[in-house]
């Protein structure tokens, strides 16, 4: 069963991060939470979760994960100014291990650098930047890019992209 880094701080969009994280434990799949500093807790845009996060991006390693999960919300953007938290998310895509971003998860992919010439969506007010990171943008409830990284737009899209996500993983047998 998959490892799964969890890129995490406040303001994430609670069901962008509870949905996915059920569907992937009820797959047998482990989460592991990751926020720029470990030993302390975050809590969701909603103000409905709060996540214990497991540990800091300096205490972890991309190469001790087998995919990446990137929540949507404001976290992303939080993220995204500590060269550390892109460096890791980064690593994931140029060793094209599985990456799930919904939402503005994206965000953090496009500083990384990582999305050129790559299939992808999410929410509307970030289409632009993908576009001008060199992605593809496509306007639906998922997208699976190379069999590697599953993008969708919003909560009611969650669905679509549980499936894919759990999917990817029984494919790739992590």
């Amino acid at each position: 069963m998959a490892k799964v880094a969890t890129l995490i701080t406040d303001l994430f969009e609670d069901i962008e991060f509870t949905s996915p994280k059920e569907a992937l434990q009820e797959a047998g799949h482990t989460i592991v939470t990751i926020d720029k500093e470990g030993n302390k807790a975050v809590r969701g845009k909603q103000g409905e979760v709060r996540v214990e996060i497991d540990y800091g991006i300096d205490d972890v390693n991309p190469d001790d994960f087998d995919a990446l999960f990137i929540p949507g919300g404001f976290s992303p953007d939080l993220l995204r100014d500590d060269d550390r938290v892109v460096a890791f998310a980064k690593k994931f895509m140029s060793d094209m291990k599985p990456v799930f971003a919904i939402c503005h998860g994206p965000q953090l992919l496009i500083t990384a650098r990582s999305l050129e010439g790559r299939d992808i969506t999410g929410y509307k007010s970030i289409r632009v930047d993908l576009e001008n990171a060199g992605a593809n943008f496509h306007d639906e409830e998922v997208f699976v890019c190379q069999k590697q990284l599953v993008s969708s737009r919003t909560p009611k899209d969650l669905p679509a992209f549980n499936r894919e996500i759990v999917n990817l993983l029984k494919e790739k047998e992590l």
